[in-house]
């Protein structure tokens, strides 16, 4: 059993919604999709790592819908960063998911805001880790600065998770970080990691890409330049569950610690 991934590196136009839209749909527009792939774009896809929560979020609803009409348009999941506002002022930093017809599926709120951007200030923390289920596999959707925390992930194995997405706006000044802590996770968990980053510049950061899939045994599938594109990759289900069989180190995984 496989799955067709596809992940979307943006140069994402600073809290320009409209533009990073059409950015999606031309980048898409110009790779062959199958029907029933999984498409991966960036956190906060549509406006970039901004603490503006009015820029950012999603207040008509029409960053929720456009995702929804991608996903019907190519009869695929789509997982993306969105941000929603919350009843106190402040937001929230969420992964959202679309199956293919449509409807949504599940929404992840980032459970580690970047404190030290300010992110704690503007976006609450979520407080759980999710897993939804595509194409035979169990997957669950993280934001960047999760990365550093193993424990997310660990929940998330237990939880039943196989594919452990990372979407993130993660800069270039830590991109070995970024390539370090995405193959450790693989290994620790024997998990695949899609880990979908921006390109390009804000007023803050640049961006490296290296947007990366990673196979169980911490092998890299396939990874980007500091370039848009997009990236392809079939994920092989009964490969992962062979591997866990035959090293059975999550087995070994204890609760109390």
């Amino acid at each position: 059993m496989t799955m067709h991934i596809v992940a979307c590196q943006l140069d994402i136009v600073w809290e320009n919604p409209d533009a990073n839209r059409d950015r999606v749909l031309t980048a898409l527009s110009n790779n062959p999709i199958p029907a029933r792939s999984l498409i991966v774009l960036p956190e906060m896809f549509q406006s970039g790592f901004t603490m503006n929560v009015d820029k950012a979020c999603d207040a008509d609803g029409s960053c929720r819908r456009f995702l929804a009409d991608l996903a019907k348009s190519y009869q695929s999941t789509v997982v993306a960063g969105i941000v929603t506002k919350h009843a106190d002022g402040k937001a929230l930093n969420q992964a959202a998911v679309f199956g293919p017809d449509g409807m949504p599926v599940l929404t992840y709120t980032k459970m580690h805001p970047f404190t030290l951007a300010g992110e704690s200030e503007y976006y609450l923390a979520g407080d759980a880790v999710k897993v939804f289920e595509c194409e035979g596999f169990k997957i669950a959707p993280l934001i960047c600065y999760d990365l550093r925390f193993p424990e997310r992930f660990r929940e998330a194995v237990s939880l039943g998770a196989q594919v452990l997405i990372v979407i993130a706006n993660w800069p270039s000044v830590r991109a070995a970080h970024w390539s370090a802590l995405l193959t450790a996770r693989a290994i620790e968990n024997q998990a695949y990691i899609i880990a979908v980053n921006r390109v390009g510049r804000d007023p803050n950061h640049t961006y490296p890409g290296l947007t990366t899939i990673i196979d169980p045994q911490g092998q890299t599938l396939t990874q980007a330049n500091d370039q848009p594109t997009v990236l392809h990759a079939d994920l092989d289900l009964n490969a992962l569950l062979s591997y866990r069989n035959d090293y059975p180190f999550l087995k070994d995984m204890r609760g109390d610690r």
